[in-house]
């Protein structure tokens, strides 16, 4: 009946035939010996030449391709430093990474090795950029809360929030019995409150060690403080006095004071023109400060967070 209803088909004026069904040939030479594509015998066909492992290869090499795998590699590589259960010493880290490129240089001529040691050395050259990193920020961490102390130092960032304040310390002196006197410290201050970046302020404060993930897997702000170069968070206790500083900032320091003023204006006037969620949202995508949008509108989906 099918084949009287194709033929009717065909003789009508003005239709289309409808195209004649037709296997279509599997890479490597069609079906394997079981009648199945895909096969063990398409797979020999395809992966179990060493020849054409080497016209692939000579492929990826001549039309550059190449290059965004070795940009995998280098990520893979960071991902395994973070997966450590101890920190690396460094010259775990360089001494790979030093053979495999050198071993990359040497295979140069034979195609397939020198692809794999590319790999191996964009791995490693990961692994050692991301230990290098953490060497260079090293920086005392706070490891038992601290109450009653005087904390002394220059204002670097200003945070605004729907509830309260915050802003980043460089410390210069404290006061009072710690065990260890971090560089910086994360404060929060009542909403309105916070100093202007480039002061030099003294504060009451409690002093308390960086958040550790709340579960297994979950969000790790202390490993997001230790990379900002923060070593605690706390609270300010009484009024934030502004005093005159012992001893003025340096060239880096007073420009950086410059830009986060800056910042702050750009902030306040977006924030004018466009009141609420709207202006929050606007000043966030221009210069990545998210904590003034409310909770609601996170919860929403609303407000993406942008890369710092």
């Amino acid at each position: 009946m099918a084949a009287k209803h194709k033929t009717e088909n065909r003789a009508r004026p003005g239709s289309i035939p409808w195209p004649e069904p037709r296997p279509l040939p599997w890479p490597g030479g069609g079906q394997g010996a079981s009648g199945a594509p895909w096969s063990a015998d398409w797979w020999r066909a395809q992966f179990g030449s060493p020849a054409r492992i080497r016209e692939w290869a000579a492929a990826e090499l001549t039309t550059g391709r190449l290059l965004p795998w070795f940009a995998v590699a280098y990520g893979a590589g960071v991902v395994l430093y973070f997966t450590a259960e101890r920190e690396p010493a460094l010259w775990a880290a360089a001494v790979p990474t030093a053979v495999f490129a050198l071993g990359a240089v040497l295979l140069r001529r034979q195609i397939v090795p020198h692809v794999i040691a590319l790999g191996l050395f964009g791995i490693a050259l990961g692994f050692a950029v991301a230990t290098l990193k953490t060497a260079l920020i090293q920086h005392p961490v706070l490891r038992f809360p601290a109450s009653g102390l005087t904390v002394a130092g220059f204002v670097e960032l200003r945070e605004e929030s729907q509830h309260t304040d915050r802003f980043v310390l460089r410390v210069d002196r404290i006061d009072g019995r710690i065990e260890q006197e971090p560089r910086r410290v994360r404060l929060s201050v009542k909403r309105g409150t916070a100093p202007a970046p480039g002061s030099f302020v003294e504060v009451k404060a409690s002093l308390e060690p960086p958040l550790q993930p709340l579960e297994p897997g979950s969000y790790d702000f202390a490993r997001d403080l230790f990379f900002q170069g923060i070593g605690a968070s706390g609270f300010v206790r009484g009024a934030v006095k502004v005093i005159t500083a012992p001893a003025p900032q340096g060239v880096l320091a007073r420009a950086d004071a410059v830009v986060q003023r800056l910042r702050d204006a750009i902030d306040a006037r977006i924030r004018a023109v466009l009141p609420g969620d709207d202006g929050a949202i606007a000043a966030m995508l221009i210069n990545s400060r998210r904590d003034a949008i409310a909770p609601n509108v996170y919860d929403a989906g609303l407000a993406l967070q942008p890369s710092r």
